[in-house]
Formats: structure tokens, C-alpha cells, sequence
């Protein structure tokens, strides 16, 4: 399968994917594409827009994602990220935190086809951008092969071409958010079918994925991999990820120097240093002195005359030639696609 068809992508997450974090993930890998935390539909309309909104033009691609259950609203808001400039437009049925069940959206939604039919046709409506779907393969009680292939037959039917699929059930009665990313078991085949049963759709996969060679294997049954917390905790698998492109991968300490200059810009629009740092600890995830990194950023970011000073002192902990303990890395090349 050709590397140009592949998609890899950075999953939406709350308090993490903003546009600080943004930024420092888009210089690890041009091709990725990043999403935005899910913003809902009522902060759009009625809260501060152009806050929930901004980007920065190395960002692209980039998609919104939106939380919500009202078509009208929904296509209000993608007319925004249209009129924003961002590349895609994704609606979020798969989010398990009981705020967003309390407003019956995120992933109550697959109980209700139908009406996600109703939102992304209506969405489609309004823009021109792809409007995009993320997804769980099921819910309390809703968690069979069956009740996927009608969940995704009768959103298809509206034209929607792409689905990331979270390949685990979302089990809303009795479990956190965060014992939802762990406790339901992965069931890759699950998408992998849906693929198979949907060959004209363009499938994501999404859950648990954490190494090159895992990416460059799921690559060989679907379209697209999302990957999650590993990018945010192990950043540097997506510049490791560089190497299924044929590319050379740069090193931790190119890519911290190619940061910096956006650090200083933000520092010096009022920006507090420890709004960016806590979005880097993970670049030397596996390196000696990657703990006395992660230690000296988090003792001292927080100091309001903080500077780049710190960050580059704590850069100088970290011997990138010495490998401390195995990381997630494994190494694949387009041969294996």
C-alpha cells in the first residue's frame, strides 16, 4: 500500500492537544495530522470564539473537533472552523465523562444514529471541509459487531467518508473516563472488519498504539492511525514515525532548538513559561537525565521570571547518546507496508 494514501494522526484530548502543544508536536512530523481538545458547540457560540478558535499556520493540517447533539448548532460552529481556515471539521461520539453524557453528547451518541446522521449531514451542509467522525465501537449494552456496522451504515449514508475509530466499547455506567482508556478491552479486529465490510470509507484506527512497527502494521488493513497519550507522554515517536516517510529523523535537541523560538514569542505576549513546558517533558522520554529534565522544569517553570534560561539548563541534563531504558521505539521502514 502506498506511504502517500497512509494517514497518521495526534487524537483530541482535553487539557492537552491546545495550541501551545500544537505547535511543539507539528515540528516532530509534517505529515501528521493534529486535532484540536474537543470544543462544544455552546462555548463556540456563546463563549470566546476567537480564544477556542486561534492557530498558527504551522499547525496545518488541522481539524476542530466539536462536541454536541444539535444539528443547527453543529453546522454554525463548522461554518466557524471553515471561515477559521481549518482543514477539517470532526464531531466527537466518543467522549465518556459524565459532564458530556449530562449534556447527551460525546459517546451516548452511538446510541442514536440517527440523529448523528441528522448533525454530520447538516454539517456537510454548511462547509466545504471534510466534516469527519471519532467514534468508540460500542456502549453499555450497544456493544455487538452488528450494532457498529448500523452505526456507521447509517452515518455513511450521509456521505461522510472518514471514521476514527476508539477500538474499544465506552462503558458509561460505573467507569471513569480514565478506566475507560484502559479497562474495556482493544479489539482491533473489530475495525479491521469494518474495513473490510466498508472498503470505500476511509477508517482511523485508535487505542493503544505506541511504536512505529505498530503504526506501519496497522497501515497494512486501514486507512489512518490516531495515535493518543504515547504522542503526548513519547512525543518523539511521531519524528521516529518519519522514517515509514523514507526521511531522517531530527534529534531531541533540534527539535527542543526549533521550539524555542516560539517559546520566546509567547513569553513575550504575557504567556506563563510553564504553559508551554508542561507540553515537553516527555521529549526525552528514554535518554539519561531525561528524569533531572522532566524534575528541573517542573520544580521551576512555575517562577514568573523564568525564562528559555531554565529550559535550555535543563536541556543539558539529558545525554541524548545514552539510552537509559528501552523505549517504545521500534524502528520501520515503508518496506513493511
Amino acid at each position: 500500500m502506498p506511504i502517500e494514501s497512509k494517514i497518521l494522526s495526534v487524537a483530541p484530548m482535553m487539557d492537552w492537544t491546545d495550541r501551545h502543544c500544537r505547535n511543539f508536536l507539528r515540528l516532530f512530523n509534517p505529515h501528521v495530522r493534529l486535532y484540536t481538545e474537543m470544543v462544544t458547540t455552546g462555548a463556540l457560540l456563546h463563549g470566546d470564539t476567537e480564544r477556542f478558535l486561534r492557530f498558527d499556520n504551522i499547525e496545518h493540517p488541522i481539524a476542530l473537533q466539536l462536541g454536541g447533539a444539535n444539528p443547527h448548532d453543529l453546522a454554525q460552529c463548522s461554518k466557524l472552523a471553515e471561515d477559521f481556515g481549518y482543514d477539517e471539521v470532526n464531531l466527537n461520539v466518543g467522549c465518556p465523562s459524565d459532564r458530556v453524557q449530562k449534556n447527551k453528547i460525546g459517546a451516548c451518541l452511538m446510541a442514536e444514529p440517527e440523529l448523528v446522521a441528522e448533525c454530520i449531514s447538516t454539517m456537510q451542509s454548511a462547509v466545504k471541509i471534510p466534516v469527519t467522525i471519532k467514534h468508540r465501537i460500542g456502549i453499555d449494552n450497544l456493544e455487538d459487531y452488528d450494532h457498529l456496522t448500523h452505526f456507521v451504515d447509517t452515518v455513511a449514508k450521509t456521505g461522510c467518508q472518514e471514521f476514527i475509530v476508539h477500538a474499544r466499547i465506552a462503558i458509561l455506567q460505573g467507569l471513569s473516563p480514565k478506566e475507560n482508556r484502559e479497562i474495556p478491552p482493544l479489539r482491533y479486529d473489530d475495525v479491521y472488519r469494518l474495513k473490510q465490510d466498508f472498503p470505500h470509507l476511509t477508517i482511523h484506527i485508535n487505542g493503544g498504539i505506541k511504536t512505529v512497527a505498530e503504526i506501519a502494521e496497522h497501515w497494512q488493513t486501514v486507512d489512518g492511525v490516531m495515535m493518543g497519550r504515547e504522542a503526548y507522554h513519547n512525543p518523539y515517536v511521531l519524528a521516529q514515525a518519519l522514517t515509514l516517510w523514507d526521511e531522517e529523523v531530527p534529534t531531541p535537541h533540534e527539535l527542543l532548538r526549533r521550539y524555542l523560538p516560539f517559546m520566546e514569542q509567547e513569553l513575550t505576549a504575557g504567556v506563563p513559561l510553564m504553559q508551554m513546558t508542561r507540553h515537553i517533558l516527555g521529549l526525552f522520554q528514554g535518554l539519561a537525565g531525561s528524569r533531572k529534565w522532566r524534575q528541573h522544569l517542573s520544580t521551576y517553570a512555575h517562577q514568573k521570571h523564568q525564562g528559555l534560561a531554565l529550559v535550555e539548563e535543563a536541556a543539558r541534563f539529558v545525554d541524548e547518546n545514552n539510552i537509559l531504558r528501552t523505549s517504545h521505539e521500534s524502528t520501520a521502514t515503508t518496506s513493511i507496508i
